[in-house]
C-alpha cells in the first residue's frame, strides 16, 4: 500500500483540481481531505456520508454559573486569562483563550468549574465514485488540526488494509504547518502543484524543504504554466537543482473553471490541453509508485 500526497506553498494554486483528476484516473483507491481548515475536495467528487462523528480535540473548562460565588479564585490562577467577570453578566469562561490545563478546576473552592471533552469539529467517511473518502470540518478558531489530519489518515489506512486498496491520496492542506507535517509523515511521495509566480516559487522551495526534511521522494507540477514562461523556467531550474523532477507543466486552460463551476472533476470534464497534461502527469506518477 502507498500513499502519496498532493502538496503546494500555498492556497489556489489548483491542487485539489489535480487531485480530483488523479482519483479518477487512479481508482480504486482511499482519499483524504486533508485541509480540514478549509476542506472542499468534496465540491469536486460528490461524496455520499455513510458515517459522521464528532472530533474530540481536547479538553475544555466548562463553569456552572448556579454554583459560582464570584470568589476570584480561578481567575488569579489562570495563565491565559480564560476566566472573565465584565459587569452586568455571569462568571464565564472564555473558550478560545482556554487551553484545558485544569488549574481552574483545583483551585474552585465550590467545585464550580468542570473539565470537559472539547468538540472541535466533525469528520466523515464517505463513498466516492472513485472509492472511499475521509473528510472533516474543523470548528470556527479551533484548534488540533493537525490531531485531526492524523485521525483521518489512520482510519482511511485502516479502510485500505482491510479492503485491499493499494493507494491512498491525500488531499494536503497548504503551507508547511502542523497540518501539512501531519499529512506528509510517512508518505511514499509528495507532489508539489506550483504556480509560475514569485510567491509560488518562494512557497515550493519551502514545500520541498519539508520533504527533504522527513526524506520523502518528490516531484513537482507547474500549473498554469504559460502565464509566466520566465518563472516556471526559473521553477524548473529549482526543482533541478533540488533534486525534484518535474513531471508536468499544465497549460492555462479554461475549461479548468468550467469543471469547477460543472462540480466535475477536469479530465472527466474536458480532453483540452490541461486535462491531456494532467493525464500524462498521472501515467509518469503511476510508474513511479509502482
Amino acid at each position: 500500500m502507498k500513499q502519496l500526497v498532493i502538496a503546494s506553498g500555498k492556497g489556489g494554486t489548483g491542487k485539489t483540481s489535480i487531485m480530483a483528476s488523479f482519483a479518477v484516473l487512479a481508482e480504486p483507491l482511499v482519499l483524504v481531505d486533508a485541509d480540514v481548515d478549509a476542506a472542499d475536495l468534496h465540491l469536486l467528487l460528490n461524496p455520499r456520508v455513510q458515517h459522521e462523528e464528532d472530533f474530540i480535540g481536547g479538553i475544555i473548562a466548562r463553569l456552572d454559573p448556579e454554583r459560582c460565588t464570584q470568589c476570584m479564585e480561578c481567575e488569579g490562577s489562570c495563565r491565559y486569562g480564560a476566566l472573565i467577570l465584565k459587569e452586568g453578566e455571569d462568571f464565564r469562561v472564555d473558550e478560545t483563550a482556554c487551553e484545558g490545563c485544569g488549574v481552574c478546576a483545583r483551585v474552585c473552592p465550590v467545585e464550580a468549574i468542570d473539565i470537559l471533552d472539547n468538540v472541535n469539529g466533525r469528520w466523515f467517511k464517505s463513498e466516492t465514485d472513485y472509492g472511499p473518502m475521509f473528510h472533516a470540518r474543523l470548528g470556527i478558531a479551533e484548534e488540533n488540526s493537525g490531531k485531526l489530519v492524523a485521525l483521518l489518515r489512520q482510519q482511511a489506512k485502516e479502510i485500505a488494509e482491510r479492503d485491499g486498496h493499494e493507494l491512498i491520496m491525500v488531499d494536503g492542506p497548504p503551507g508547511i504547518g502542523c497540518p501539512v507535517m501531519a499529512s506528509v509523515t510517512g508518505a511514499d511521495m509528495i507532489v508539489f502543484v506550483a504556480e509560475p509566480t514569485i510567491s509560488g516559487r518562494h512557497d515550493l522551495g519551502r514545500v520541498a524543504d519539508l520533504a527533504a526534511h522527513f526524506k520523502i521522494p518528490a516531484v513537482a507540477i507547474i500549473n498554469k504554466c504559460d502565464i509566466n514562461p520566465d518563472m516556471a523556467r526559473e521553477l524548473r531550474e529549482d526543482c533541478d537543482g533540488r533534486g525534484v523532477e518535474v513531471i508536468a507543466e499544465v497549460p492555462y486552460d479554461s475549461d479548468v473553471t468550467g469543471a469547477i463551476v460543472a462540480a466535475r472533476p477536469l479530465v472527466e470534464y474536458s480532453d483540452g490541453p490541461a486535462s491531456a497534461a494532467v493525464k500524462a502527469a498521472w501515467e509518469s506518477l503511476a510508474k513511479k509508485l509502482a
